[in-house]
């Protein structure tokens, strides 16, 4: 029964990174394709991208791991360091677009500048980690049960709100296959995070297939959300259709809880990512300050388009991830006392360099599970190889 709660307990924890706005703006992205089109690319994508997060959050909670302490297995001490601070950096620049997202949004429903929104939200952010992981998740019950119930009123409107523009598929603004790889991009981004809520659950494929799952349904939600948004009211502006549609408070209520507690994840991940690298850290403050560093750049720095973003994370983590499946399900090798993984590390930039130039090209299915596969039967052969080496 404690397991099952824990499962729960998980399963609200990613409804809540899945509700999110950055999200429903990126559906928008997918308005030319029409909305069967898109929809099917957003599915194919979501289904790529939650299947890694699947084996990457079985991986931790198997190994007891934290998700950079599991990236040692692959990369040995040093490579595990460098993988935790690249995390802490793309978690810090995800907080930022969180917060930029949320407070723009925020300030279309009531206008008392963007900045006032940030900073306020941001505080909130703070509070939730100060709260703490366990207490959150009481927070996040009372919160998340909200926020279903405002995210149905949502698609209320979008959907049936008897809107009188509808929008049909222009000229694809982006091929099928690059929106695949838009949508299977998201939650590649939670790769680097996902083991360090799985890594304690007492079930391992229970816990990280219903964290996969419900991520991914609710991703793909937010995702045609958007889209509708952008196909069926002619528009792109989430809030200003809220707002329209006199939603007022219920809208506002949408644009912060989802921010808060999507972006709680990934500032508490950057602390504990950080303890990777300085094991006497403390993770807490490490997330306070990641979560200040983050609205202090909502409120500087323009952060608008968020596409290129993606593509560099999945260019980095893809590839890693793809390392670690093979040693962990098929060689069965562990690096994780090894100072670094020469091998490995070669290997990983090997898919880096073959991810960032195959953006060039346009594959029906996207550009991270032709790369996986590549760097997966490499590191599979590489392990026969030289096993005895």
């Amino acid at each position: 029964m404690k397991a099952r709660s824990k499962e729960a307990g998980m399963a609200m924890i990613w409804f809540g990174a899945g509700v999110s706005i950055a999200e429903i703006l990126t559906g928008t992205y997918f308005a030319p394709l029409g909305f069967a089109k898109g929809l099917c690319a957003v599915i194919v994508g979501h289904v790529i991208g939650c299947a890694l997060l699947f084996f990457a959050g079985y991986i931790g909670a198997a190994s007891k791991k934290s998700a950079m302490e599991t990236s040692k297995i692959s990369f040995g001490a040093a490579g595990g360091k460098f993988f935790a601070l690249l995390n802490v950096l793309q978690l810090a620049g995800w907080t930022g677009i969180m917060v930029y997202d949320g407070a723009i949004s925020a300030n279309g429903i009531f206008a008392f500048g963007r900045w006032v929104w940030a900073v306020l939200i941001g505080a909130l952010i703070v509070l939730w980690i100060l709260a703490g992981v366990s207490n959150v998740s009481r927070l996040s019950a009372v919160a998340l049960c909200a926020l279903f119930v405002l995210t149905l009123v949502l698609c209320k409107v979008v959907f049936f709100g008897g809107a009188s523009v509808l929008s049909s598929a222009g000229a694809d603004a982006m091929s099928f296959g690059a929106a695949v790889e838009l949508a299977a991009a998201m939650p590649i981004s939670w790769l680097p995070l996902i083991s360090d809520y799985t890594k304690d659950s007492e079930r391992p494929f229970a816990a990280s297939f219903s964290s996969a799952l419900v991520y991914g349904l609710t991703s793909c939600w937010m995702y045609a959300i958007g889209m509708g948004a952008a196909i069926f009211t002619g528009g792109s502006d989430v809030a200003e259709i809220m707002l329209k549609s006199g939603l007022g408070v219920v809208a506002l209520a949408i644009v912060v809880l989802s921010t808060v507690t999507t972006t709680f994840l990934d500032a508490y991940s950057a602390g504990v990512s950080f303890e990777t690298i300085l094991p006497r850290a403390n993770g807490k403050l490490v997330a306070v300050a990641v979560a200040a560093a983050g609205t202090l750049g909502a409120v500087f720095l323009p952060m608008d388009d968020i596409t290129d973003f993606l593509y560099l994370i999945g260019s980095v983590f893809a590839p890693m991830i793809a390392v670690l499946c093979a040693d962990f399900f098929v060689l069965k090798r562990d690096s994780s006392r090894e100072t670094i993984s020469i091998r490995n590390v070669l290997l990983w930039l090997f898919g880096f360099a073959l991810y960032r130039i195959s953006l060039r090209w346009d594959f029906v299915l996207g550009n991270t599970l032709p790369v996986m596969a590549a760097v997966f039967v490499l590191t599979v052969a590489a392990g026969k190889i030289f096993r005895g080496k």
